[in-house]
């Protein structure tokens, strides 16, 4: 049981470090590399961008819609591509969806329908 909640912890512990707080430390991060390396050692840009606060501005939205229309054509071309790659390589998934065509077509035997039917049951209280 600790064992359990040890490594839950440790997947929300990944999951709020790599999905937020390193990308909020990455973007800041960018700007302040970019800002350094390429602005203040080019004079008319220097001259537009010479406070931090403004040029971060200026990336920020420029940015954000560049990276919603790479994001929207990302999603429209390669989450398929993506999720069944996903499926072909998680045997839970397959099992779990091998089980449900054995029960439609009515060849799973009603012990595996029971250990089926048990562990969804318990995937369902871990979000309860």
């Amino acid at each position: 049981m600790k064992l359990s909640w040890i490594r839950r912890r440790w997947l929300d512990f990944r999951f709020g470090h790599s999905l937020y707080l390193i990308f909020a430390l990455s973007f800041s991060n960018f700007i302040l590399i970019f800002h350094r390396l390429l602005i203040e050692r080019i004079g008319i840009l220097n001259e537009i961008f010479s406070n931090l606060w403004f040029f971060a501005l200026v990336f920020v939205i420029l940015y954000i819609p560049i990276a919603i229309g790479i994001g929207a054509f990302h999603r429209r071309t390669q989450i398929k591509v993506e999720s069944e790659q996903t499926l072909r390589n998680n045997p839970f998934m397959a099992r779990n969806f091998r089980m449900l065509i054995d029960i439609f077509e009515g060849k799973a035997s009603k012990e595996d329908i029971e250990k089926f039917r048990n562990l969804l049951i318990k995937i369902e209280k871990q979000f309860d």
